[in-house]
């Protein structure tokens, strides 16, 4: 089955000739007319995936834990800019307020609340959530937006949402991965001509065997920056939240998602999520490269465990009926534990901060 958006792409690709990968990528999430994000209600069970704030709301608290933490080892700066990029409906931050509010009314009153977003159905969305405190919120369409003034940032399954680029190993080195049409005219991964710098390869790769892909993300790298040149200049403590791997390391990790399932990437542009697995390491280069902190890198489990997820959950269940302790139990285990359809593993947590700062519960040197 094709769609609008198949249609055009196939259009450009006869006119212009194959796409990048990271032109089909940002056609797909991003074109005006057939995008993803312009056309599709992406999260919650009628969505076609669910992010771990809609999981549970024991989520977006731990996070909250973490914020008023960071702010206590800043020195109860104010006022503060407590920003999200890419809010999704809202939910993590309607939690984070609620638990900053209870466990720092100073930091609660003195902050004001900046949400990226760049789609106004998203945006009507939030403004509903955050409804009760709606006199603090403001909306930016980009980062730099954001006020100048001591931040704390926090970005939950945004980067793996920015394109990436693809090259694959071929005899003649690693060349560009494209998007062309085949011979049934459907959309088809080829080979293009644009090389790739050997020194962008992990060190000791070796040679790896033709057909191997490798990807970088120069557009993740520039919003990392933005991020860290704000925390050099004004202060401030960014926390990134994503799938993906600690280590730089070869293999294909497009993929879409479509009705809670995986879908071919080239299959339903426009109908299905299409997303990449984040490069922690790459990520963490780029804050030292701009001079900020790097906190450490934990697996999300280690992460909300370190914070007190299960205390809290705990709490929350203590004198409930079975079935509500049950769902807090089994919301602690999808959002930190391992294995088939649990989150703790393949999500990483990177925390960045400026002036340096020990943040639990990272730990030096990881």
């Amino acid at each position: 089955m094709s769609t609008p958006l198949a249609e055009k792409i196939k259009a450009i690709i006869r006119m212009n000739g194959p796409l990048s990968v990271t032109d089909y990528f940002a056609l797909c999430l991003a074109d005006p007319e057939h995008g993803y994000y312009k056309t599709r209600e992406p999260f919650g069970t009628g969505g076609d995936f669910i992010t771990a704030p809609e999981i549970s709301q024991l989520f977006g608290e731990m996070i909250g834990v973490f914020v008023v933490h960071a702010w206590q080892r800043h020195g109860l700066p104010a006022p503060v800019r407590l920003a999200e990029v890419g809010p999704g409906r809202g939910t993590m931050m309607s939690d984070m307020l609620r638990v900053i509010a209870r466990l720092a009314p100073d930091l609660y009153r003195d902050c004001t609340v900046h949400l990226v977003e760049t789609s106004q159905r998203l945006r009507d969305v939030q403004h509903e959530t955050l409804e009760s405190h709606i006199e603090k919120i403001s909306w930016h369409s980009s980062f730099d937006e954001v006020p100048p003034g001591f931040a704390l940032v926090v970005a939950n399954e945004l980067f793996d949402a920015i394109p990436i680029r693809q090259f694959v190993k071929t005899g003649a080195g690693f060349r560009e991965r494209m998007v062309s049409l085949g011979i049934d005219d459907e959309l088809t991964f080829t080979t293009g001509v644009a090389g790739l710098d050997p020194a962008l390869l992990p060190p000791g790769s070796g040679t790896p065997p033709d057909g191997t892909i490798f990807e970088i993300a120069p557009a993740r790298q520039a919003v990392m920056q933005a991020m860290c040149e704000r925390l050099k200049h004004e202060g401030g403590t960014a926390l990134i939240i994503d799938y993906g791997h600690i280590s730089t390391g070869f293999g294909d990790t497009l993929q879409a998602i479509k009705n809670h399932g995986f879908d071919p990437p080239l299959a339903h542009p426009g109908l299905a999520d299409l997303t990449s697995h984040v490069d922690f390491e790459d990520l963490a280069r780029t804050a030292m490269a701009a001079g900020v902190h790097v906190n450490g890198c934990l697996r999300q489990g280690d992460f909300l465990v370190g914070l007190g997820i299960e205390d809290r959950a705990g709490a929350l269940g203590r004198g409930k009926e079975q079935a509500v302790q049950r769902e807090l139990t089994d919301a602690v285990q999808r959002l930190a534990g391992a294995g088939e359809g649990c989150m703790g593993e393949l999500f990483k947590v990177l925390a960045v901060s400026s002036p340096a700062l020990a943040l639990q519960p990272f730990r030096a040197g990881e």
